[in-house]
Formats: C-alpha cells, sequence, structure tokens
C-alpha cells in the first residue's frame, strides 16, 4: 500500500477549467494571475476569479498553487511585492517560483503560502535541491530531463520534508527545462516570460546558398521535417515507479489545453491513482484509463526521460494532434427521467454518446428519445447552446460530458 498520499496537480488555464479540476478528482490546481505566469496563451486569473476560484477549491478540500514562475525583468520587479501580497491574503496554499529574487520576495510578502522551485529552476542534482531547501522551498518541480533513478537519488540524499513534483502527462519541450530562446530570436516572443510561439512544432527545409528560394527536404517525404518536434508525455502506467522513486505529486501540463482536456486527463489519472491506492502490489492500470487519454487531443505518447535516453521522442510527420472525439453537449442537470445538457455540437435523434462522468469509468448513453427544452420531441439537435434533453435511467451528475466519436 501507498505509505504516503499520492497528489494529483492539475492544470487551470481559467475559472470554468479550475472548476473541472476540481469537479474531476485533482487534489490540488496550479494556475497564474495576469501576470508572471509561464503561459500567457491561457486565459489566466483576474483578482476576483482567483478569490473565487480559490474559494471554490477550499470547500470541495482541493488546494490551489499559484504560478510566479517567469524570469522578471527589472521594469517588473516593482509590481511583484502587491501580486505576491494579494495572493497571500486571497489564501492561495503555495507559490511556484523558478527566479531566486522572486523567491526571496515569496518568504516575505507571501508568507502563508509554501514555496515551490519551479521546472523553470533546472533542478537535476540533490545538491541544487538541497540549496533551494535551505532558500526556504517545501517543493521542488524536478526537470524533465531526469531519470526515475535519479530521481530515486535525489530523494534518499534530501530531507524528507522536502517534496518531489513531476510531470506525469502532457507537451513536452525540445528545450532544458523549457528554458528556449528560439521563440524569442524567431518571433520574438519570449518563452521564459510566457509568450512561446512554439517554433519548435513548426516544419523545417534546407536551403542551400546560391539557390536561394528552392527549398530541400531534410527528409525523404514531402512534407519537410520536425526535427524539434517532442512527442507528449504520459506516464500513467508508469505511476508506481514514480512513487517509489519518492515522488510525491504528480503533475498533469496544460495550462493553455482546453476544459475537455482538463476534465479528461485529471479523471483518467484520479482513477489510476485510486486503483493504484486500492491494489498496490498487484497493480495493472485499469484498460478505461488508457482509452481515456487517447480521446484528448495530443501527440504521440512517450515516457520522456524517466527510463533513460528517450525512445520514440519525436514526431517527423506534422505538428498536429490527434483528435479523435469531441465533446457533444455538457449536463446540467437531471429531472423526471431525463439528463438536461447544453448542446456543443450537433448530433441526431438515436445517436450513441460516451459519457464522461467525475470519478467514474465512462458509460454510453443512447439518444432514443430527444426532447427540446419546452419537452417536445425532436429529431435533431443542431444549434450550439440549445438545451436538450434525453431519457436516461440514473440521474447523472453535473458537469459530465457527453463526447461523440470523430469521424
Amino acid at each position: 500500500m501507498l505509505n504516503k498520499k499520492l497528489e494529483l496537480l492539475s492544470p487551470a488555464g481559467d475559472l470554468t477549467r479550475l472548476k473541472a479540476a476540481v469537479d474531476y478528482g485533482a487534489d490540488a490546481v496550479y494556475l497564474a494571475g495576469e501576470e508572471f505566469g509561464m503561459r500567457t496563451a491561457a486565459t489566466n486569473f483576474g483578482e476576483q476569479d482567483l478569490i473565487d476560484g480559490i474559494k471554490y477549491a477550499h470547500e470541495h478540500g482541493v488546494k490551489v498553487h499559484v504560478a510566479c514562475n517567469t524570469l522578471p525583468h527589472n521594469q517588473e520587479i516593482p509590481r511583484l511585492p502587491a501580486f505576491l501580497e494579494f495572493i497571500n491574503s486571497a489564501g492561495a496554499d503555495a507559490v511556484i517560483a523558478a527566479d531566486i529574487g522572486t523567491m526571496e520576495l515569496v518568504k516575505k510578502y507571501a508568507p502563508n503560502c509554501q514555496l515551490h522551485a519551479s521546472v523553470q529552476s533546472g533542478i537535476v542534482n540533490y545538491l541544487t535541491a538541497n540549496s533551494l531547501y535551505n532558500m526556504g522551498a517545501n517543493r521542488i518541480v524536478v526537470a524533465r530531463e531526469l531519470s526515475l533513478n535519479e530521481i530515486a537519488e535525489i530523494r534518499a540524499k534530501t530531507p524528507k520534508e522536502l517534496e518531489i513534483e513531476a510531470f506525469a502527462h502532457g507537451a513536452m519541450c525540445v528545450s532544458f527545462s523549457a528554458r528556449c530562446l528560439l521563440s524569442s530570436y524567431m518571433t520574438g516572443r519570449d518563452a521564459n516570460r510566457g509568450d512561446c510561439a512554439q517554433p519548435c512544432r513548426w516544419s523545417y527545409s534546407l536551403i542551400e546558398e546560391k539557390r536561394p528560394g528552392q527549398h530541400f527536404n531534410i527528409t525523404e517525404t514531402d512534407k519537410g521535417t520536425y526535427i524539434l518536434n517532442a512527442n507528449d508525455l504520459c506516464m500513467a502506467e508508469h505511476l508506481k515507479e514514480m512513487y517509489e522513486a519518492g515522488i510525491s505529486s504528480i503533475k498533469i501540463e496544460g495550462r493553455a489545453k482546453s476544459h475537455y482536456y482538463v476534465a479528461v486527463t485529471t479523471n483518467a489519472y484520479r482513477g489510476a491513482i485510486n486503483s493504484l491506492e486500492e491494489n498496490y502490489e498487484n497493480w495493472v492500470l485499469p484498460n478505461w484509463v488508457t482509452e481515456e487519454l487517447n480521446k484528448i487531443s495530443h501527440r504521440t505518447y512517450s515516457t520522456g526521460f524517466y527510463f533513460g535516453t528517450p525512445q520514440n521522442s519525436q514526431t517527423y510527420q506534422n505538428a498536429g494532434y490527434i483528435r479523435d472525439y469531441s465533446v457533444a453537449a455538457v449536463v446540467d442537470d437531471y429531472k423526471d427521467g431525463k439528463i438536461i445538457a447544453t448542446l456543443k455540437n450537433k448530433f441526431l435523434l438515436g445517436q450513441e454518446f460516451d459519457c464522461l462522468e467525475p470519478g467514474s469509468a465512462p458509460f454510453s448513453v443512447k439518444a432514443d428519445s430527444l426532447f427540446n427544452q419546452k419537452d417536445e420531441p425532436i429529431e435533431s439537435a443542431p444549434h450550439p447552446m440549445m438545451t436538450i434533453k434525453i431519457p436516461f435511467p440514473r440521474a447523472i451528475k453535473k458537469g459530465s460530458l457527453l463526447r461523440i466519436k470523430s469521424v
């Protein structure tokens, strides 16, 4: 059995996604305010949303970690103390920081918050881990370039009070600990300040100096090559190994990802962790978890550096994602024997849906009968945001997702 609880840490790009993470089983969520966070593409949290989000999470026993993990420039420093004082007063449980100066300010202006050293800190050895602990860090987020054996050595040579957090799922950056100059150089958008343009996903060809305008493919296909295009990380089958290496928090990447992504990944990893806790000695990942993780938009999966030099680490065909499922409707209520839902995508009478309900494996819902908001029978539901009703023998939790497989 697990001697210590394995935390599930989910991303939240806005209040809607925070609620999805909480509802689908996260133990903690990580998010950012409108400044100092590493994902400017995400909506992020204004002051009132941050207050509301922390309140909602705490009401459900979920912690909130606020990312303050950019590398701030001189002109930003005067605004940092007030931001830290605000998140401290709002009740955040932890601040994630990468910059040493920022860490010092966290201890001064957010004394009620734990200090978590970000993956951006590039922590690859026990010496750095111990130094950060001595500076006041309660947790380190280890670099993605580490193997499980290296993490185990860090665990063995650091105080047991220092928690270790590691990514288990999501997009991988081709640069060391996500410190990248490529985006700044090519587009003027600084990846170290949360504004990456992802040029590592672009297609590249070769040009010979004396033949301007002539593009020569680096590979043998006619699509160019994606020499920097890393596959996504998926460690769902290896949670036991992560736990045994001393990792105490399993982190899902994706603050810029959709509400659907957050719900599916959180539910899947919640199911995986629960099953590990229930049958530790003979644990095998439930098949439904693997199936769920294939139902989100993703690149080909790999295990990153956890087992040494990555195998199957890059996709050379394209920069796109695999997208097999989409959300047809979101459940709002259950009344008089009918699911009441808000339509997201058109569907027809007789269509079968894959339902994702918080806290359970997916199951089928078939629309043998279909009604509009006035309880009038209809043959199809063509208009986004319309209310529909589907007879079903039991109540389904609010927020559940009705999905359809892409054709």
